[in-house]
């Protein structure tokens, strides 16, 4: 069977500054017709890559000629479409990722602030049951939009599922793939800064941005120059399968370009992607190795809601994580 490999010339960027660059590269490839990203992604890989911003080209072809071996990723046909997931440890412990709500909590500007009034206070309750016996019934009033949510389809097409409709499995103890960008020097989230994960780890598992802006929740500082999930790196996520897409920052779209658009909810939730947004803590994560929930009320007729989001790590997971 004739093998092929790509030769070409790269030029690679960090997203945290700095970069590479490779000359007559050679990289074994699955097939005559492998383009130029899903070489990018294979060298990523093979390279053992994180944070890459961008991979450029200036000379690129795909050669007949014999494997040599690059770590198996040539093997890799599919390239961000194989199923599977890390299993969990017998012994864990919990950690928080979610935003506490309450009364005059401001999420995103423009957003109603939670109000919390009593409905049955405990001195009227008092009245009503036995002595020694009291409650306290309150009420919310809130947006859906309020501390950390869960969009579903619903919140962006009408003829999407809603929150009722949402399946257990895809909101309760996914593979985590963290992705550390606190450091990064750009605002937009690059598809090559994904590469570093293989298609197996991609599958069905909750990839979270760790940006470091939730540091900035609940103050001004938070609505202006926030990290988001480029178009390319929507589709990425997309085309590789992932459950759901999490970030600690104002939003997964950049709020501050375009003309309203909104390609990273658009792409994901038409494809079924969860999307949890104003997540905190994700620093105290490991990058591979926890398990992620994020279970909304079950509302019909309603596209998204605060979540209590928290991920289960193996003591072994939690000790590496720090």
């Amino acid at each position: 069977m004739t093998e092929y490999r790509a030769v070409f010339d790269a030029e690679i960027a960090f997203v945290n500054g700095g970069g590479l660059s490779a000359r007559g590269f050679r990289l074994d490839v699955p097939g005559p017709d492998v383009g130029e990203a899903a070489v990018a992604e294979l060298l990523v890989r093979h390279l053992g890559l994180a944070l890459v911003g961008s991979v450029e080209f200036p000379s690129f072809e795909i050669v007949a000629e014999a494997h040599k071996g690059s770590r198996g990723v040539a093997a890799d046909a599919s390239l961000g479409t194989s199923p599977g997931g890390a299993g969990a440890g017998a012994a864990s412990r919990l950690l928080d990722l979610s935003h506490p709500i309450r009364a005059g909590l401001v999420t995103y500007p423009g957003i109603p602030a939670p109000s919390i009034a009593p409905h049955l206070t405990r001195a009227a309750s008092r009245q009503v049951y036995a002595p020694g016996t009291e409650f306290a019934i309150d009420v919310i009033t809130m947006a859906g939009n309020t501390g950390t949510y869960l969009d579903s389809p619903y919140h962006r097409y009408a003829d999407g599922g809603d929150l009722a409709s949402l399946e257990l499995a895809t909101l309760v103890g996914l593979p985590a793939q963290v992705l550390h960008l606190a450091d990064a020097a750009e605002r937009g989230i690059p598809a090559e800064v994904l590469f570093e994960r293989t298609a197996a780890e991609l599958a069905g598992a909750a990839v979270l941005l760790h940006t470091g802006w939730s540091r900035h929740f609940g103050t001004p500082e938070y609505a202006t120059g926030a990290p988001f999930l480029s178009e390319a790196g929507a589709r990425f996520l997309v085309a590789a399968g992932v459950a759901l897409v999490g970030i600690d920052s104002l939003n997964i779209d950049d709020t501050e370009g375009g003309e309203g658009e909104r390609p990273a909810h658009s792409l994901l939730l038409a494809a079924g992607v969860h999307v949890v947004e104003h997540l905190t803590g994700l620093e105290r994560l490991p990058a591979r190795g926890a398990r992620f929930t994020a279970v909304p009320p079950r509302i019909e007729g309603f596209g998204t809601f605060p979540v209590r989001a928290f991920a289960e790590l193996s003591t072994a997971d939690a000790g590496a994580a720090g």
